[in-house]
């Protein structure tokens, strides 16, 4: 009994000792991570839409009266004149109806003016006189109706431009209204784009006092246009299914590099004044709302909801959620939480904004 005692005393004994002399886990330190201010700064953000790009001029060339096509003059994709000959009409039937139209006049001119003689005389009244003049008077309208068919028989460019390809061939029938071939004047072009409401508002609102506005072109091949455009009209009305309204700006195309029906993209100049930029890389999203972490003064984490006002590469233009004077975490996102407490490596916003091709781990 002694014996046990004397074991249970000693092993107590022990276990106070190792107590007594075990050591606390060193405390992990806070990171050390790199935190910068938004930058303020006058900037401009361009915005880009499709747009749908046609000659200034482009008409249909239709016959205006049937029968066979006699000739053409001009090949497709040529440049034509105004009023150079285009297409010819087989004309026979047309000249002979002038022919006869004429004849006719002369006919009814003789009758006039016996009719004439005999009322200077008193042997006819004055109202056979005005018959016979009537009669005349339609007869020389008849000669001119015939005259403007058998002219519609020749068909002239009413513009200078480029045709496009034929629809009819040499010796085909055409009946009147027939598509021959279509006409642009390409000297200058419109080009179409749909803006949509909250960006036509901003458009409005930021105009001021210009008359216009100047654009550029994207081609499809990448390429910026080299003459710059104007926005000169603004449709009246918005799409309703799409809520947008349609821009027209006219582009002058000396080297006749746009053709009819081409697409690319306007780029417009949207201005910001005293802009609240920050990058990209600072921000996170959860559930389609966009978050900064900011430091506050106990240099721990702030999970901020900020809404952005428009984008550039790498930049973030900021509607509200931020003051100047914030600081925002610029690096290792993932990798902490909210209320974390972490070591400042704090780095001016004009240096941060030089290193934007550095993406945020």
């Amino acid at each position: 009994m002694i014996n046990k005692l004397v074991t249970v005393l000693g092993l107590t004994t022990i276990v106070l000792l190792n107590g007594c002399h075990k050591t606390e886990a060193p405390k992990e330190e806070a990171p050390k991570l790199q935190v910068s201010s938004p930058l303020r700064k006058d900037t401009v953000i361009t915005k880009e839409y499709v747009c749908q790009i046609h000659a200034y001029r482009h008409i249909e060339l239709r016959a205006l009266e049937k029968g066979y096509l006699q000739s053409i003059f001009v090949d497709e994709g040529q440049t034509v004149t105004q009023g150079q000959p285009m297409f010819k009409i087989m004309p026979n039937i047309y000249q002979s109806d002038l022919l006869k139209a004429k004849a006719e006049a002369d006919v009814v001119s003789i009758e006039y003016q016996n009719t004439k003689a005999l009322a200077e005389k008193n042997i006819v009244s004055a109202n056979e006189l005005a018959l016979a003049k009537a009669k005349q008077d339609k007869a020389y309208a008849e000669v001119k109706l015939a005259e403007t068919h058998l002219g519609f028989t020749n068909i002239n460019a009413p513009f200078g431009g480029i045709m496009d390809h034929l629809n009819a061939r040499n010796g085909s029938l055409v009946d009147e209204g027939d598509l021959l071939t279509t006409l642009s004047d390409i000297s200058k072009m419109w080009v179409y784009f749909n803006v949509p409401e909250a960006e036509y508002l901003d458009y409005k609102a930021n105009k001021g006092d210009q008359s216009s506005t100047k654009v550029q072109l994207r081609m499809a091949n990448g390429e910026v246009f080299d003459q710059a455009g104007v926005v000169e009209t603004i449709e009246a009305d918005f799409d309703n299914k799409t809520g947008n309204i349609e821009f027209r700006a006219t582009f002058p195309n000396p080297n006749k590099v746009l053709r009819h029906g081409q697409t690319g993209n306007i780029l417009m100049a949207k201005p910001y004044k005293n802009a609240l930029m920050i990058p990209q890389k600072a921000t996170f999203e959860i559930l389609d709302k966009t978050y900064v972490y900011v430091v506050n003064k106990d240099n721990k984490l702030e999970q901020r909801l900020i809404t952005i006002a428009a984008e550039q590469p790498h930049v973030f233009i900021v509607k509200s959620g931020l003051k100047d004077k914030d600081r925002i975490l610029l690096e290792g996102l993932r990798r902490v939480h909210s209320g974390e407490e972490i070591e400042v490596n704090y780095q001016a916003p004009e240096k941060a904004m030089a290193s934007l091709n550095l993406y945020a781990e």
